[in-house]
């Protein structure tokens, strides 16, 4: 365990889950950060945005993560650079400038993967935001529904030109879309498909758009259709309309990047048919259950299916970029971080047009 230092006694309070039951029920408390090295900084937290996947580990967790309480969640962190370690040189973080933190806060630093900017593959595995252990022994991570954050400055990216507000939720949902846009080359001329229009799929639209794709929008009903259009779509495809809806769309995407977490029978077989040949279906959300789909359909049209996890340092360093060049803002509704708990639930009930995003007291 760490011992606090006295003087930082009061710093260290947020929001805590103590159990699995803990969506709506999170109390204010103190919780122990990180053994402090000079490889960190910490942050004055100003906005924190709520993660479908906070609402996952809360509840759950996931198999291959479990949730060891208490833990302070939150992975969409944005605040002010209040101390910075004597090892910290990254240009851009320095005391009083705003910074992000994403879903990852560590990793190695040294395997092929990391040393070429693919840290979230890390071969000695990547440390989550919260509730994980540093590979140094430092201690456990915490998230940022808190006052404070802690951790490696290798993970913190500068904030300039950007409402933090704006720039939280994209610490994580943006980056997580973005990066499988980046891998698969996507510019002017390409055709991409996004799968649900909820917190990812709107930052995906947004950033296809600004790529310069051809973005169609793909959800269940046309509900959502004026604003995934809004958003920069230029076709909106919904599966409630049948096979017929489909067939129209047949063969007419480079790329498609999925954001829902299930499928009914028959619908990724659905999906697929939607790709050229050669095209790409890249999954960003996790299905809890096995996918379950015939190969020959991969096989006739040449067509595969990857994954993304979140993203590099780097890759948020160019979203953060994409994002001033085109002046993109987060759709969003702003809650005191007092009312986490209210959040939480409205969010869990599919409320969100699109992301919900904590304001601590520090934010002006």
């Amino acid at each position: 365990m760490v011992n606090f230092v006295p003087e930082d006694d009061e710093k260290w309070v947020g929001w805590l889950a103590h159990d699995k039951d803990a969506v709506g029920k999170l109390e204010f408390g103190r919780f122990e950060p990180k053994q402090w090295t000079e490889d960190d900084i910490e942050l004055q937290v100003h906005y924190s945005g709520i993660c479908a996947s906070d609402l996952h580990m809360l509840r759950t967790g996931y198999g291959w993560s479990p949730v060891t309480h208490p833990v302070v969640v939150g992975h969409e962190i944005v605040g002010k650079v209040i101390r910075i370690g004597s090892n910290v040189s990254k240009a851009g973080i320095k005391i009083g400038a705003f910074a992000g933190v994403g879903a990852q806060s560590g990793s190695c630093l040294s395997c092929e993967q990391c040393t070429n900017d693919r840290h979230p593959y890390c071969d000695a595995g990547a440390t989550s935001t919260y509730g994980a252990e540093y590979q140094d022994g430092s201690g456990k991570s915490a998230g940022g529904f808190a006052h404070h954050w802690r951790g490696p400055a290798t993970f913190a990216t500068p904030i300039e030109g950007i409402h933090p507000a704006d720039a939280a939720s994209m610490q994580c949902a943006g980056i997580t879309v973005l990066s499988p846009l980046l891998q698969n080359d996507v510019k002017q001329g390409s055709n991409v498909g996004i799968v649900g229009i909820g917190g990812l799929g709107h930052f995906g639209i947004m950033f296809a758009h600004a790529l310069g794709a051809e973005v169609t929008a793909i959800s269940q009903t046309h509900s959502k259709e004026q604003d995934a259009k809004q958003m920069g779509a230029t076709h909106f495809l919904a599966t409630s309309d049948g096979e017929k809806a489909i067939s129209a769309h047949r063969r007419s995407l480079d790329l498609i990047v999925c954001t829902v977490n299930d499928f009914e029978e028959g619908q990724l077989e659905g999906y697929l048919s939607l790709l050229k040949v050669h095209g790409r279906f890249m999954l960003v959300g996790v299905p809890d259950k096995p996918l379950n789909f015939l190969a020959f359909p991969l096989i006739a049209n040449g067509i595969s299916i990857g994954g993304s996890a979140i993203g590099s340092p780097k890759e948020i360093a160019d979203m953060l970029e994409l994002v001033r060049k085109h002046d993109i803002k987060t759709w969003k509704k702003i809650w005191p971080m007092e009312q986490v708990n209210e959040a939480l639930l409205d969010m869990e009930r599919g409320n969100a047009r699109y992301r919900h995003v904590l304001k601590t007291k520090y934010a002006e």
